[in-house]
């Protein structure tokens, strides 16, 4: 084990100082791949000389997403303190199921599930749990709201046409999620938007009279705090009133941007968080910890026990309930996420958390007031978000992307509302400082200038 810590330790140097002066690895094409790598798999084991330098070659050629030249997902950054308790997690390999396997481990998590119910205002009959990604966690808040529509259906199956509602601003996960739960794809139902890409309640009660006067069944409406394009955020209180008047699930997937919950001068864009039924976050997005790291809580932790608890008397053999976190989880073995938040969090502080959240909204400000300064460029998105939305010189946003990154300069993705197709730049990494994101429009453009033949059709004078 200490040989290995020491190749570890050799690899992630060297990789740290590379990354200084090339903070984008160089571009292998998809269709370069085995050819460039030698990633093959043999019958007879590699000499530690040949293994170190396969490894090292894989980790070089792997993109960079904590450097100031990765902006193209909606997380990025390493925070060492974070990483410490990756690092520890894998070592200690608890799974996170029953308190005979997992230990303090499960404090560590049942600690952070408080302290997110206690931001948000609910009583101690609120808890949560930890899933891997935003997409399960969505998935779990429609499971249980499918379940708490009618108690039959965990043993016995849909009976009756569910409806749930979102907008078309949502994560993907949502429709996907409708057909693993037996509700389908065709029973959701999708709220119009305003021009910033946020739900106009106003159309949903109508929405939901007509799918009732079909002998359809509501079940749930789904919220978003930071739309995956704009960054945008839906207004929770009008919609909770609805939904309250209706007896729908509220959900509210802040997967990107629920974070903001740790800031007073943001938490605002989640106003009324308080009144829904269950609230999504990924602490691997704005706060910064390593992949993955998502958490779901829920207004009474009864419902995580009527959708998810199992009986197994070869698992849970000591210790209450509180403590077998198996009985609130969709999974049986599950990793110890919990612990890279906790390490973070300690470490800085609610204090601390609170500050990463607005240096990333002021990393944003920086970076908008850059691009609305600037006549080459157009805007499209808007203030208190961390999404800016731009496109410059008329350059079509996929073909810069896609050049930017086969070039190995920067990664940054395009995206689209509406009719508009846009660069995204997303301010997700803590890490950067303001001069990073004057860096990354100085890069671009240098790029176009220096490659003009490659955009002249496309340059608008």
């Amino acid at each position: 084990m200490k040989n290995t810590l020491d190749l570890f330790h050799r690899i992630t140097n060297d990789l740290l100082q590379d990354e200084k002066e090339n903070p984008v690895a160089k571009h292998i094409p998809s269709s370069k791949l085995f050819e460039t790598l030698d990633l093959s798999l043999k019958g007879d084991p590699l000499s530690e000389d040949e293994f170190e330098k396969v490894l090292k070659e894989l980790v070089f050629a792997s993109p960079r997403t904590a450097t100031k030249g990765f902006f193209n997902q909606l997380f990025g950054g390493r925070n060492e303190k974070a990483i410490l308790g990756e690092l520890l997690a894998v070592m200690l390999n608890n799974s996170m199921y029953t308190y005979k396997a997992a230990g303090a481990q499960i404090g560590v998590e049942k600690v952070i599930l408080r302290e997110v119910c206690n931001l948000i205002g609910w009583d101690e009959n609120s808890d949560g749990t930890l899933a891997p990604g935003g997409s399960m966690t969505n998935f779990m808040s429609m499971l249980m709201a499918r379940d708490k529509a009618s108690a039959k259906v965990s043993s016995q199956g849909l009976q009756q046409k569910m409806i749930v509602y979102t907008s078309k601003e949502s994560h993907y996960s949502i429709p996907k999620n409708a057909t693993f739960c037996g509700i389908g794809r065709d029973n959701v139902r999708y709220i119009p938007t305003d021009n910033q890409g946020r739900v106009e309640a106003s159309h949903l009660e109508k929405m939901i009279e007509d799918d009732i006067a079909d002998g359809g069944l509501p079940v749930m409406v789904n919220l978003t705090a930071g739309t995956t394009v704009l960054g945008s955020f839906d207004p929770i209180r009008p919609v909770s009133a609805i939904c309250k008047k209706h007896k729908l699930w509220l959900h509210v997937d802040g997967a990107y941007c629920g974070s903001v919950m740790f800031s007073k001068k943001y938490k605002h864009l989640i106003d009324g968080i308080e009144l829904v039924d269950s609230f999504s976050f990924n602490a691997h997005k704005m706060i910064g910890t390593p992949l993955s790291c998502s958490i779901i809580v829920v207004k009474d932790k009864k419902h995580l026990y009527d959708s998810f608890s199992n009986d197994a008397s070869y698992l849970y053999q000591t210790d209450h309930d509180g403590f077998n976190l198996g009985k609130t989880s969709l999974q049986c073995g599950r990793r110890n996420d919990a612990l890279k938040f906790w390490t973070l969090w300690k470490s800085v502080g609610t204090s601390g958390l609170e500050k990463i959240v607005d240096h990333l909204f002021a990393l944003a400000d920086t970076a908008r007031e850059y691009v609305r300064n600037n006549k080459d460029y157009t805007l499209y998105s808007y203030d208190e978000t961390i999404a800016i939305c731009f496109n410059y010189k008329g350059i079509p946003a996929r073909k810069i992307c896609t050049l930017l990154y086969e070039h190995s300069e920067l990664l940054v993705g395009y995206g689209s509302f509406k009719e508009d197709e846009f660069i995204r730049l997303i301010t997700i990494n803590a890490q950067n400082e303001h001069q990073d994101l004057l860096d990354f429009f100085k890069i671009m453009e240098q790029f176009v200038a220096d490659n003009v033949a490659l955009f002249e059709e496309h340059i608008t004078v």
